[in-house]
């Protein structure tokens, strides 16, 4: 594996998906993780781009068949990673760039290991989140109980991500994203490890 894996997570309406909309507009070589989901696609949203919208009944069999980095049932619906694009991405030298959630991260964190690098995305305080939900008016006032919910639970796994961005300040958190990146693609190095211990040693 010659590539490298930065995971992002973080509460929704925490602002990880504009920032990365951003950022990535100044990028090279990288292979942006599309999920696959059971839940109905959003008037705004394409199928491919934001996500491959698939069934219940669908996603089900795909479990049971293996076809999964990580899944995980979220609100009542089905979130997943497909296994192929990963692989053929990381053999290409890309970095793969994740934004899932807490339980996601975990997964990938256990099966890469030493070429992930991971960034928990959130807001000063759960005022704003609050604020930022409704503003996007694509909830009702139910759901965004259960999102803030979600967050309150998704806050308790910052610990186990390497770095944390308070996305206070959009230009700053940009700047902050671009240096985590810079990063993350230094983990390529550790996926080939042992050939490049090789070749210094001869």
């Amino acid at each position: 594996m010659q590539g490298s894996i930065l995971v992002i997570s973080g509460p929704t309406a925490s602002g990880k998906s504009s920032l990365l909309r951003e950022v990535l507009k100044k990028e090279e070589n990288f292979y942006f993780s599309i999920s696959t989901t059971s839940r109905p696609k959003r008037d705004y949203e394409r199928d491919g781009v934001d996500y491959y919208f698939v069934s219940e009944e669908e996603f089900q069999k795909n479990i049971e068949n293996g076809l999964f980095l990580e899944w995980a049932k979220v609100h009542g619906n089905y979130y997943g990673t497909s296994l192929t694009p990963v692989f053929k991405a990381l053999k290409e030298g890309k970095l793969i760039i994740f934004d899932i959630d807490v339980q996601g991260h975990k997964s990938i964190r256990n099966k890469f290991k030493n070429i992930v690098t991971s960034l928990f995305v959130t807001t000063p305080n759960q005022t704003i989140l609050r604020e930022r939900l409704i503003k996007r008016g694509t909830d009702s006032e139910e759901m965004i109980k259960i999102r803030l919910k979600t967050a309150l639970s998704e806050m308790t796994y910052i610990r186990d991500f390497d770095y944390l961005l308070i996305n206070d300040d959009f230009k700053e958190s940009l700047e902050n994203l671009s240096s985590i990146i810079k990063t993350a693609r230094l983990k390529s190095k550790m996926g080939s490890l042992e050939d490049f211990l090789g070749d210094w040693l001869e």
